[in-house]
């Protein structure tokens, strides 16, 4: 598979249209000199992007017939209406239902995903503390490895949007994730401290604990020291950080949660089973601590050596199933840093009305790969494999693959100190 002409058939209908939409720029552009595309933008024609966006946003209004809800992140609607008999007595019956429980109407999924925890996770876990077998262990371990993906970015959505379900349901939205998070790997209420209330704000900076800058991003040493600091310091890190920055609310409450579990754990490993606790809550958390870094590495590993300040340069957009499809639109970190608030479902009609400050802003977009494998190839330095999954946008058009794997290869170098004063 050549990923600079592979079009994933599993990519979800959003991304197909922003793929497709993109690449017919790109051709465009390539055939058409520079002043006829910029005389197309500035008479402001309606084209085929304009129809994109309107399909795209009448997906995601109710109010519109075309409207359609995302209920599973393995199938899409066109998938189950192929039994008829199932849509019409199973499904819509409780889709209608769930659209009533959810906060907006577009996250069936939501509702979907917590009802498999609570009847697969939780019960799971609880048999695991009663009775004790290690190959039950190990499969409840590998059952949480798959859930955890999509669980994190729905807790994504959860810690940005305040909740996902309706305020009637208010109760419930703000306690399972003191029962979930710790299944899944994380420690209670970290998450919202350390994303939202910190690496939102420092925007990968100078002082964002998990920045990438002052690390060689192709360099395996130090993308070792990055995990390792994270993994071993941030219950330390996050609440002097908060103390630095006069914020002693959020530091309390920061270390308070943190220690507070490691506290649990400790109780459920010493006087309860030390084996259940590995295979429930430990595996899991040590796992997402790595899994954590690894997907930031890779989010955050090309900042442009001019202005890495500008979220357009800083972050990285990936069209590609596993971060879209299984992940609530997570591969779209540009349009999330840019606007944190934005509802996932809306990322993909986002980029393509920006799609001109995008190609402006020198962003870069990439196909057929997802965090964890860019965080990969970028240790092989395999920037050939990176520079084919590249969209092409703005002056990336027409470059040659070597010329782009050359800008890719300067996006990851080392900020020096001087260099960090000079442009932060």
């Amino acid at each position: 598979m050549d990923p600079a002409d592979f079009i994933d058939p599993n990519l979800t209908g959003p991304d197909v249209l922003v793929l497709k939409q993109l690449l017919d720029d790109a051709q465009q552009s390539d055939h058409q000199p520079p002043e006829t595309s910029l005389r197309r933008r500035q008479k402001d024609e309606t084209g085929p992007a304009d129809e994109v966006i309107e399909k795209l946003t009448a997906l995601n209004n109710p109010q519109d017939p075309t409207f359609e809800a995302t209920v599973f992140v393995t199938w899409d609607a066109k998938d189950w209406q192929k039994y008829p008999f199932l849509d019409k007595w199973i499904l819509q019956p409780y889709v209608r239902l769930a659209r009533q429980v959810v906060r907006v109407e577009t996250d069936v999924v939501m509702l979907t995903h917590l009802l498999l925890y609570f009847a697969t996770s939780v019960p799971s876990a609880i048999l695991l503390f009663l009775q004790f077998h290690w190959a039950h262990g190990i499969l409840h371990w590998i059952m949480q490895s798959y859930y955890v993906g999509t669980y994190t970015l729905m807790m994504h959505q959860h810690i940005h949007m305040g909740g996902i379900l309706k305020k009637s349901f208010r109760w419930f939205d703000e306690l399972f994730p003191y029962i979930t998070n710790p299944l899944m790997g994380h420690t209670w209420n970290s998450y919202y401290y350390h994303h939202v209330k910190h690496h939102h704000v420092e925007g990968n900076g100078p002082e964002d604990l998990s920045s990438t800058i002052r690390y060689q991003r192709d360099d395996l040493f130090d993308f070792l020291c990055y995990v390792g600091r994270f993994f071993f310091l941030v219950w330390l890190e996050l609440p002097l950080y908060f103390f630095r920055k006069g914020k002693t609310n959020f530091a309390f409450k920061a270390a308070f949660w943190e220690i507070g579990n490691y506290a649990a754990l400790f109780l459920l490993w010493r006087y309860v089973s030390w084996r259940a606790t590995l295979c429930v809550f430990l595996l899991p958390l040590m796992q997402l601590r790595v899994g954590l870094m690894v997907g930031n590495w890779g989010q955050h590993a090309f900042v442009d050596e001019v202005d890495p300040n500008s979220d357009f340069r800083s972050s990285i957009t990936l069209i590609d199933v596993a971060s879209n499809r299984f992940c609530y639109n997570d591969g779209y970190h540009t349009s999330h840093h840019l606007n944190p608030l934005r509802h996932w479902r809306e990322h993909p009609v986002s980029l393509l009305r920006q799609k001109d400050r995008y190609a402006a802003e020198h962003a870069l977009i990439f196909r057929n790969i997802d965090y964890i494998m860019i965080t990969v190839r970028l240790l092989r330095k395999d920037y050939q494999h990176l520079a084919k999954c590249l969209v092409p946008i703005g002056d990336q058009v027409g470059m040659t693959l070597d010329e782009i794997a050359e800008m890719l290869r300067r996006k990851t170098r080392r900020f020096s100190e001087a260099d960090v004063k000079a442009k932060f």
